[in-house]
């Protein structure tokens, strides 16, 4: 068989498992995804009258649930399963093919720092474009409860609809230059993973696409909330731009005043906002989607047994 044979598999391997592994993780966290953006969007709810024991995030959980049920629990979901599925699919796919330009010629073949970096933000930038009007349609439908006055949007494909037609190609896009600044989080946590997998494949002699999934849930977890801590701000400014197209006021005529008046109206706090239930819900949500991801590829990759040059991360 000839070796433009395995493209094809490897790219159809690396979809896959990728959208798989999104879909999974996106489904298992969407609870606590709902609760962080409410908190980015408004100001952090008074929980029961104060009269709850426990977490506010606990709290909050129980209070979308006795009010809006389990459909509540999981607004949004839809936006983000169709965003997950080329997103996860278009990144790892993306990302391998960068890896596989970029790699050194030694016989490890491993990525320098740099390269790392610029393959994990090069698929980052490409997912983003790709699926970033129903990042802004997922926002919106998490928030739309919590703010009165909003005329609600019926399903995602309405929200598309009407987002282009009352503010066109700019609503679809609201807030993407703070989401493209959040390309750094990939580039923060792709390396951090790939050398966290390199030391524990060093550590028990073994390669790294043979690592458990225990190491692989190390390597994961630990990145993430490395790179999660450290562009947190992003997100609350990049929710912020995408939900104010939804009001009859525009509050923020850019990133550069939202910046401003968030740090004026709230200071530092306000820039991580919801941060502890982000990792909540990102560190598991990491810990899912690139365990699943290794175990679904290693799974695809075994159907096509011919074809050995395939890698995975």
């Amino acid at each position: 068989m000839s070796s433009d044979s395995h493209v094809p598999k490897g790219i159809l391997c690396n979809a896959g498992a990728g959208a798989a592994a999104g879909v999974i993780a996106a489904t298992f966290v969407c609870p606590l995804d709902v609760i962080k953006t409410r908190f980015q969007v408004n100001s952090v709810p008074q929980v029961a009258n104060g009269s709850v024991k426990g977490s506010l995030i606990i709290g909050s959980l129980e209070q979308i649930f006795h009010k809006e049920g389990w459909r509540g629990m999981y607004r949004g979901l839809g936006p983000t399963v169709l965003a997950l599925l080329p997103n996860w699919a278009v990144y790892f796919t993306m990302y391998e093919q960068l890896k596989s330009l970029l790699c050194s010629e030694d016989e490890s073949h491993h990525l320098s720092i740099g390269a790392n970096v610029a393959a994990a933000s090069g698929a980052g930038a490409a997912t983003t474009i790709a699926t970033y009007p129903l990042w802004v349609v997922k926002t919106r439908l998490q928030t739309q409860v919590s703010r009165p006055g909003v005329v609600p949007y019926r399903s995602t494909l309405s929200a598309l609809k009407r987002i282009a037609h009352e503010e066109g190609f700019r609503g679809l896009y609201s807030g993407l230059v703070p989401a493209l600044v959040g390309i750094s989080h990939v580039a923060i946590q792709f390396p951090i993973y790939e050398k966290i997998k390199l030391y524990l494949a060093n550590k028990d002699n073994t390669a790294m696409d043979k690592l458990s999934a225990r190491d692989v849930a190390i390597a994961s977890s630990v990145s993430k909330i490395f790179a999660s801590t450290l562009t947190y701000p992003h997100e609350v400014i990049r929710s912020r731009l995408q939900v104010q197209g939804h009001h009859s006021v525009k509050q923020y005529s850019g990133m550069t005043d939202c910046i401003r008046k968030v740090f004026q109206q709230e200071g530092l706090h306000g820039f991580y906002r919801g941060c502890a239930t982000n990792l909540l819900r990102t560190t598991p949500a990491a810990v899912i989607t690139f365990t699943s991801f290794e175990m679904i590829h290693r799974f695809l990759v075994s159907l096509f047994p011919a074809d050995p040059q395939l890698q995975i991360l």
